[in-house]
């Protein structure tokens, strides 16, 4: 259908499509209300989701009071869309997409949200920006989530800066580059003597020497700096990944453990206090070949994932439990678009049925049983806005809890995510790690291939039993 107005015009046009998801029965998709085009177009685009026709109606109207000049096309707009802001769509549930085009002659302004509030900065980064700070692989999320002393967080935040400094074309800021490394190394230098008293003292000798290499070594802070000095961009992107590595692996060395008590009810669950790695050997099975990149086809493949009990110990601790008794060894695995997924279980250890764990960035322990709100800014430590993202699906019987047994590899596509790259369903599952090895073959794997082993090969002095466990 259309409309026009001579003052302006207004097109409306209506599509269908289906929500769905085969990775867990609780999965749903937001409503959400926003611009699709800067705040500074004369053009502005308003989109709103909704499988209602009073929805459809309330749109065409608000739509037609703007072009009409009824009403003030800055804060107004965001205020009505509170319509819109309960609507949950459930899996397999017709979406009508509502796509409304009005031409202004004044542009949309104002960072609201769907209620009409002002936005916090860290909420207008996720609705708004283009190049948020959403980690995009599994070693710089994983680097983020370690609970390590604040001036090593100083220095990896300085030197992360650098990555996106990087990304700008032709003429590359080499100077901000070079005052961030001497900021790191003057923090590295001054403060040794707090980095390494936030070792423990079995680990203090080999704390010291990955400090001295943090510094001096082949590929540290001296060694990058140089590399930004010769304004060779390749040397210092090589050089950058290096040192983080090297911050990363001073910073493991400062959390030999979980940095919070868990809630006295959990406490008979296992837990995971630290990291762990698991090694997955997955068969085809149709007896076909898998091809990793540089390498010969083999009717096997090698996936590793690093799990994180820093952010996640109930989570972790249940999987590698799991792991350890040989529960996923003959499990089947089915894929779809978004996600690879273990099959449900109902014939092995089951497990426990924690509740759901995120740990919001910026807080110091998880939250349980509560999901977070990406369009308020709330983003978890473990996103799942990251190719080969591991998490828990939900429980059939409450998305309180994570299911016992089964869990899946999410195949971050950011076609298919919200405004900033973040998927719809951020937030929503207990994320507990990471593919570090083996990205390559996930895209490989089809329904009916098969987990022909998974083992703990690291982390299984970190895993924490009670009795009842």
């Amino acid at each position: 259908m259309s409309l026009s107005f001579s003052s302006s015009s207004l097109t409306v046009s209506l599509t269908r499509e289906l929500s769905s998801s085969s990775f867990s029965p609780a999965t749903t998709t937001r409503s959400f209300f926003y611009r699709t085009r800067p705040a500074c177009s004369p053009s502005s685009t308003i989109t709103c989701f909704s499988n209602s026709k009073n929805h459809l109606a309330r749109a065409i109207e608000l739509a037609k009071e703007l072009v009409a000049g009824q009403r003030d096309t800055s804060a107004s707009v965001a205020a009505e869309a509170s319509f819109v802001k309960q609507l949950k769509l459930k899996n397999l549930v017709p979406a009508i997409i509502v796509s409304v085009q009005i031409t202004l002659l004044l542009p949309l302004v104002g960072p609201w949200d769907y209620s009409g509030s002002y936005l916090s900065p860290s909420a207008m980064a996720i609705l708004y920006s283009p190049d948020t700070k959403v980690p995009r692989t599994g070693e710089v999320a994983l680097r983020r989530a370690i609970p390590a002393n604040a001036n090593m967080k100083s220095i990896q935040d300085s030197l992360e800066d650098i990555s996106y400094l990087l990304r700008i074309p032709q003429r590359k800021p080499y100077g901000t580059m070079e005052g961030n490394v001497k900021k790191a190394l003057k923090i590295a230098v001054d403060q040794k003597e707090s980095i390494l008293a936030s070792i423990p003292a079995e680990l203090k000798e080999k704390g010291s020497l990955v400090h001295a290499s943090l510094i001096d070594g082949k590929g540290g802070l001296q060694a990058l700096l140089q590399s930004i000095k010769e304004q060779d961009a390749d040397k210092v992107s090589v050089n950058l990944a290096s040192a983080l590595d090297t911050v990363a692996e001073l910073e493991l060395l400062q959390a030999p453990g979980i940095s919070f008590l868990l809630p006295e009810q959990y406490v008979q669950y296992p837990r995971l206090s630290g990291r762990g790695t698991v090694e997955f050997t997955i068969e085809k099975g149709d007896g076909s070949t898998f091809s990793p990149v540089g390498g010969e086809s083999k009717k096997t493949a090698t996936i590793q994932v690093v799990i994180d009990g820093y952010s996640a110990p109930l989570t972790a601790g249940n999987f590698a439990k799991l792991v350890m008794d040989g529960a996923y060894d003959g499990a089947k695995l089915s894929t779809s678009n978004q996600a690879i997924l273990s099959d449900n279980g109902a014939d092995k250890n089951s497990g426990f049925s924690v509740p759901l764990e995120i740990m919001p960035s910026g807080q110091f322990e998880p939250l349980y049983k509560t999901t977070l709100s990406v369009q308020d800014g709330e983003l978890p430590v473990l996103p799942l806005s990251v190719y080969g993202a591991v998490a828990m699906a939900h429980n059939e019987v409450s998305d309180e809890y994570s299911s016992p047994y089964q869990f899946f590899f999410y195949l971050y596509d950011k076609r298919s995510a919200g405004l900033g790259g973040i998927s719809f369903d951020e937030g929503q599952f207990s994320v507990f790690g990471y593919t570090t090895n083996g990205r390559d073959i996930l895209p490989q794997i089809k329904t009916g291939d098969i987990i022909r082993s998974a083992k703990l090969v690291e982390g299984q002095d970190r895993l924490v039993l009670s009795k009842d466990s």
